[in-house]
C-alpha cells in the first residue's frame, strides 16, 4: 500500500542521508526517485500514473532544495 511505501522511503531516506542524525534526512532526487519506482513495482497495487505524478510533485519540491528530497515533502 501507499503508506507502508511511503514508510519505507522514510526509513530509506534517514538511512541513506549524509545529514547528521536527527537532520533532514535529505537524499538525492535521482536516488529517492530510483527506490520508489523499484519499491511500487514491487508493491503492485500502485498505477503507474499515481507514481509518476507523485514523483513528479516531489521533483519539483526537490528542485527548490538543490535536486535533494527532504522527508517532509511527503
Amino acid at each position: 500500500t501507499l503508506q507502508s511505501l511511503l514508510s519505507s522511503m522514510k526509513q530509506a531516506c534517514e538511512i541513506l542521508t549524509r545529514d547528521p542524525e536527527g537532520g533532514a534526512a535529505r537524499i538525492p532526487f535521482e536516488t529517492f526517485s530510483f527506490l520508489y519506482l523499484y519499491l511500487a513495482s514491487i508493491d503492485g497495487e500502485i498505477s503507474e500514473t499515481e507514481t509518476n505524478v507523485f514523483l513528479h510533485e516531489i521533483k519539483e519540491q526537490a528542485d527548490k532544495h538543490s535536486g535533494m528530497v527532504l522527508i517532509r515533502h511527503f
